[in-house]
């Protein structure tokens, strides 16, 4: 197999992944999980882990829809559109015709009604009979703060490529901000079902502006959002029922998943050795995100002040500037006692961040890099195992030479045909 083809796997025909009982699965999964943190520690000498390349640095442009303070009333029911204004032509895509920003109304981490915002984008000429089929785009790492939010600024090359093809596809792409992006409240980082709201409800809130959209919608995702894609698939269809949309299936890469058990393990001997500034600041990222949603933890009680430091600036510093910070930064150093030390830690661990490995009702596409320094490939291998136990409806393609940002562009060619196969 040359180098940088895709390598399709699937249960019944790559001996190493058959797996003859639950039993059997769950623990090759837990096994694989368990070898993740020792891959992470021997490929830092490989070199900086790669920029997640979600979006751009500066002043954000809210096109005309600034809501980070927002006080007004917030409808009851999920996924109401509050708010439409034209995007900002600096930060609409090469491949799209008209854009929009718009605000809608979706349940927090606290699970209160709260308000998100989102671009819509639209293919350029006329629309098909019955309308654009839609895309729901779960974006990846760019940060907490609002400063932050994606659909305030220009989408990352890589991302204008991407979106773009599915444009040029015949889709309409709508792109949610996680709530806490650009709204009050803290985006609450890899808090699935929190992700989930938004990437469903933003699709819902879409259909209410007299747009040529079709019901027929699916879900893509990378890294963080690859996470929220699969969560947002696993509840899809309750989370949309009543509201005559017809879900389809998922395309997630660089998949976040398993990863809570080794999170479980930090304290202050764990990780023994310095990872690379990425995986520093999702680890930032992930306890204050932890800190925000379970107060009642006190999981600060566990953290050294410069543990504490750590946390305020994940609240508060994007992505490409915390990663830089944090290179060569020892994680154990944050710590006074191990994370586990706190009771209930560990659970509420895997609640806050767990990607479902079933429960699913339509169509899955996994896309994993070998080469992915910020999310090694046993965490997506170890999730496959676990649908595929599960009898999840699931496919996965591994990309030798990709790493964690090349796995997107790599992937088109087998997510491309999926797709189209699901929405016809």
């Amino acid at each position: 197999m040359p180098v940088g083809r895709a390598i399709p796997v699937y249960a019944r025909d790559v001996s190493e992944f058959k797996v003859k009982s639950r039993r059997l699965a769950v623990v090759a999964a837990a096994t694989t999980v368990s070898m993740a943190m020792s891959i992470a520690v021997a490929i830092v000498g490989v070199g900086p882990a790669n920029a997640d390349d979600e979006v751009s640095t500066g002043v954000p442009n809210w096109s005309g829809l600034n809501v980070t303070d927002f006080h007004g009333p917030i409808p009851a029911k999920a996924g109401t559109l509050m708010a439409r204004v034209p995007l900002a032509s600096e930060l609409n895509l090469p491949a799209a015709g008209d854009a929009y920003r718009i605000q809608f109304s979706t349940p927090n981490q606290h699970h209160r009604m709260a308000t998100g915002t989102g671009a819509v984008f639209l293919p350029k000429g006329r629309a098909p009979k019955g309308g654009w089929p839609v895309i729901s785009w779960a974006h990846g790492t760019v940060g907490m703060n609002d400063d932050c939010t994606p659909s305030a600024f220009p989408r990352s090359a890589r991302d204008q490529a991407y979106l773009g093809h599915w444009i040029e596809q015949g889709y309409a792409v709508v792109a949610a901000d996680y709530v806490g992006l650009g709204t009050p409240g803290l985006m609450s980082y890899l808090n699935g079902v929190a992700a989930a709201h938004s990437i469903v409800d933003v699709v819902v809130a879409a259909q209410q502006m007299d747009l040529p959209l079709a019901k027929k919608w699916a879900i893509i995702g990378q890294s963080q959002g690859a996470a929220a894609a699969l969560n947002g698939a696993r509840y899809a269809t309750d989370f949309s029922r009543g509201t005559g949309l017809d879900y389809r299936g998922v395309v997630a890469t660089g998949i976040p998943a398993n990863l809570e058990y080794l999170y479980s393990t930090l304290g202050p001997v764990v990780p023994p050795v310095n990872l690379p500034g990425a995986l520093n600041a999702y680890t930032a990222y992930i306890l204050a995100g932890l800190d925000e949603a379970r107060p009642e933890l006190h999981l600060t009680s566990v953290l050294t002040a410069k543990g504490l430091h750590r946390l305020e600036q994940g609240r508060t510093t994007c992505f490409p500037a915390l990663r830089d910070e944090l290179t060569g930064d020892a994680v154990r150093t944050w710590f006074i006692r191990p994370l586990a030390s706190i009771p209930g830690a560990d659970v509420a661990l895997r609640r806050y961040m767990a990607t479902p490995y079933k429960g699913y009702d339509r169509p899955i596409f996994l896309g994993q890099g070998l080469r992915d320094v910020d999310v090694p490939a046993p965490s997506a291998l170890s999730l496959y195992l676990q649908m595929r136990a599960n009898n999840q409806p699931v496919e996965l393609r591994v990309y030798p030479a990709e790493d964690h940002s090349g796995t997107v562009l790599a992937s088109m060619p087998d997510s491309t045909p999926f797709l189209a196969r699901i929405m016809r």
